[in-house]
């Protein structure tokens, strides 16, 4: 019997980018079944509730047929594990993501020694671009279509208004 290869992807998604798509398509194309693991992480302050954070997602992922979105409380290895997986995906942008990613891989791997951390770059064109870079430039009017999607624009617009 195969094994069914699982990874998950967790984040704020605060709101999803063209980066965090880029990285889940190319996710699914590796593995089998792709989480989107939406973090409730209110520490973090969201401007997006949980719900609309998934349903931004759901919709830019609709396409994907191996990809499902899902959303999480409490500790990251725990939502893994229960998902059946063994794999969490984290996306580097830049070498300033990597100090605290590694950080936190080497927590989690201290948490759970058999939870993998596998990290993915991006395309280099949303290499720069994140979720706190998105809403400040929307917030002062820039154009953001190159960026994020366009319901998700309609949305961090309606949002900031």
């Amino acid at each position: 019997m195969k094994r069914s290869r699982i990874a998950v992807y967790p984040g704020t998604f605060d709101p999803v980018t063209y980066g965090h798509i880029d990285i889940i398509k190319r996710a699914a194309r590796i593995y089998d079944k792709v989480v989107v693991a939406v973090a409730h992480n209110e520490d973090k302050n969201p401007l997006f509730s949980v719900e609309e954070r998934v349903s931004m997602l759901k919709d830019s992922v609709r396409p994907l047929k191996n990809v499902i979105v899902d959303d999480f409380d409490g500790l990251v290895v725990d939502y893994v594990k229960s998902k059946g997986s063994r794999v969490m995906i984290r996306g580097l942008r830049m070498i300033s993501d990597f100090e605290s990613e590694f950080q936190m891989a080497l927590t989690n791997r201290k948490l759970s020694e058999d939870i993998e951390t596998i990290f993915m770059m991006p395309n280099e064109s949303y290499s720069y671009i994140s979720s706190k870079l998105m809403k400040e430039a929307a917030k002062l009017g820039a154009d953001v279509k190159n960026f994020i999607p366009k319901k998700v624009q309609v949305l961090l617009k309606n949002k900031l208004t």
